[in-house]
């Protein structure tokens, strides 16, 4: 059953690739919401820092292609969310045209340029259960984390 807060449709689950930058917002802010949490990650927890931290619970992929766990996380959600700050570049479009690719619902902010409002109204007319939230890395945008992690929690209350 869906979590409910405050009127606004919270989805049943949230995954992500474990990147850092919004891939961990996402799964940061199920984790604050007591939302259950997963999703799909390169072999060996392969991330630009490292080795993905063991309190995300992900799954490995066979392979270190980001490629692979990036369409793997699409394909197993009722909807994608991409947070961006610029435009579309990099995994973050190529999670798009795996959106578009498999016919998976999906929506993406500008968090510069768009309120928490226009998450909270689409995900009351999509409804996923299981939402992929992606987005850029941190090092291409430093502090998109907490940018991205602010802005989905004020979505979600």
């Amino acid at each position: 059953m869906p979590v409910r807060s405050s009127n606004v449709f919270v989805p049943q689950k949230i995954i992500s690739g474990g990147q850092t930058g919004v891939d961990r917002a996402g799964l940061d802010v199920a984790i604050a919401m007591g939302i259950e949490h997963g999703g799909w990650c390169p072999k060996d927890r392969m991330s630009e820092d490292g080795t993905i931290p063991s309190r995300y619970e992900l799954i490995e992929i066979r392979e270190r292609d980001y490629r692979v766990r990036t369409e793997k996380n699409v394909v197993e959600s009722d909807a994608t969310l991409i947070l961006i700050e610029s435009q579309l570049r990099s995994g973050t479009a190529l999670t798009r045209r795996f959106c578009i690719e498999h016919d998976v619902i999906f929506l993406v902010v500008n968090i510069t340029r768009e309120t928490p409002d226009r998450i909270a109204e689409w995900l009351s007319e999509t409804k996923p259960l299981i939402l992929n939230v992606a987005g850029p890395r941190e090092s291409s945008h430093p502090g998109i984390h907490d940018r991205a992690m602010e802005f989905l929690l004020t979505a979600l209350t």
